[in-house]
């Protein structure tokens, strides 16, 4: 008898559909398939490969209202966030199908002959996606995989797979072999477990949280198996005294309360230069009054709830003996809601140095640049971050100081595909995404051609 869960919606509380589990003998069956389907894949020119992929994002914008529905419900995402995340998917998919026809090697000067590099998909690769973004942050590992010739066995969280196991089946609709792209819904301590320990997956992706990406790299450490790492984060937002304060502060909110906060690069402390402090919270309180939390299904709400009571909890033990400065709304009664929350940190509180996670934002005061610098990297983490300022000198040199892998100036803007993601420290391990990102999928392979006589 197969095994089951239930997913719950986050928004209700209520239990509304029973998934599979996937067993080890499952796994191992995906992965055998796989490895047929990605020889002949690799075979392909690379035009065909291309073509495929962009038949791929044709279907998936087809199918954008649907899947931005099975999100909504799934996710608890706003509806206006998941349509966009959905055609996410589409552009990623489209911006990497000109990846296998831009993989080209290098010739290199030798005596006696003629030295040239060659692109060669590692074979299979394992996926393991996180439930906070499960469109989205899947897409840029299975696309850039695909692209360079690889197959793909993909494993969603166990929180939210429906619109991982829909993708999967509109690859099959675009037309991409049997086998090639699989989509498999169960346990991490199972799936995703034997993606590390199987031998015939050659490369695994991660992104989740610090604890479990320290795991997944032992264990890829022990096959000498490449992996990437995108884990957890604490990133901050520095508010300099000559920035535009107004628009610093209108635009916090999105940047910590989007997805009720359960996203890696949430700037969840806000770092204030002591002289406008006072004046930045006076600007931010009216802001985060007026974020809108409520039914995601709505096209006007702008948070909806947190992704399963358990973790709420967690959220909440963070407000324990927290200064709470102020509070917006949210919903009572039914479903994992909680309120956009403001709280006066100080520089060693457990809420200004570990990840939240959720819809809490430490605002902390600082000295000078210097102090601004030492104080935003006083953390383990390194994802992200923003920085607003008028003065350019300053932006370079804060930019420069700051151990993040991705950073904005007077802009809270995160993650581009055509541009390189990742994190410094314990925020992760590899780049992930940017023009180069399908020769991440690959080995490079070194020939060299004897000419003479």
């Amino acid at each position: 008898m197969t095994s089951t869960f239930t997913l719950v919606d986050p928004a209700t509380g209520e239990g509304f559909q029973d998934v599979p589990r996937a067993s080890l003998e499952e796994v191992d069956a995906a992965v055998a398939r796989a490895m047929v389907a990605q020889r002949a894949w690799a075979g392909l020119p690379p035009l065909a490969r291309a073509d495929a992929l962009r038949a791929f994002a044709r279907v998936v914008e087809e199918h954008v209202e649907e899947l931005a529905a099975l999100e909504v419900r799934n996710s608890g995402h706003p509806i206006s966030s998941a349509r966009w995340e959905a055609s996410h998917v589409a552009q990623v998919l489209n911006f990497y199908a000109g990846a296998p026809e831009r993989l080209s090697g290098q010739q290199i000067p030798v005596a006696g002959g003629l030295d040239v590099t060659f692109h060669e998909p590692y074979g299979v690769v394992g996926i393991i996606v996180p439930w906070n973004f499960p469109m989205t942050i899947a897409s840029w590992g299975f696309a850039p995989a695909l692209a360079a010739g690889n197959a793909v066995v993909l494993k969603p969280a166990e929180l939210t797979p429906l619109t991982a196991v829909r993708i999967g089946e509109l690859a099959l609709q675009a037309g991409l072999p049997e086998g090639l792209f699989t989509v498999l819904t169960g346990a991490g301590s199972v799936v995703g477990q034997r993606f590390v320990s199987h031998p015939d997956v050659r490369k695994v992706v991660f992104t989740g949280s610090t604890e479990v990406g320290v795991s997944v790299a032992a264990g890829c450490a022990e096959g000498l198996k490449p992996v990437t790492l995108e884990l957890g984060g604490k990133s901050a937002n520095i508010v300099f005294a000559d920035a535009d304060l107004e628009k610093a502060a209108a635009s916090a909110p999105g940047a910590v309360f989007d997805n009720a906060g359960q996203d890696c690069c949430a700037r969840s402390r806000i770092l204030v230069e002591r002289s406008v402090y006072d004046r930045f919270l006076e600007l931010f309180e009216p802001a985060v009054r007026r974020w809108r939390v409520g039914d995601p299904g709505l096209e006007t709400t702008e948070m909806g709830p947190l992704i399963s009571a358990a973790h709420r909890s967690t959220v909440a033990g963070f407000l324990d003996g927290a200064d709470i400065a102020f509070q917006g709304e949210a919903p009572a009664g039914a479903g994992f809601w909680f309120p956009p929350t403001v709280v006066l940190a100080g520089r060693h509180d457990r809420i200004a140095r570990e990840e939240v996670f959720g819809p809490v934002v430490a605002v902390l005061p600082f000295e000078d640049e210097a102090d601004a610098i030492r104080l935003a990297n006083d953390t383990i983490y390194g994802l992200a971050g923003s920085l607003w300022t008028e003065n350019l000198g300053r932006a370079v040199r804060v930019a420069r100081g700051v151990k993040s892998g991705v950073l904005s100036v007077n802009s809270h803007s995160s993650v581009r595909y055509w541009t390189p993601f990742g994190g410094m420290k314990a925020s992760g391990l590899g780049r992930e995404l940017g023009p180069d990102a399908a020769e991440h999928f690959t080995e490079t392979k070194n020939v060299f051609f004897a000419t003479d006589a």
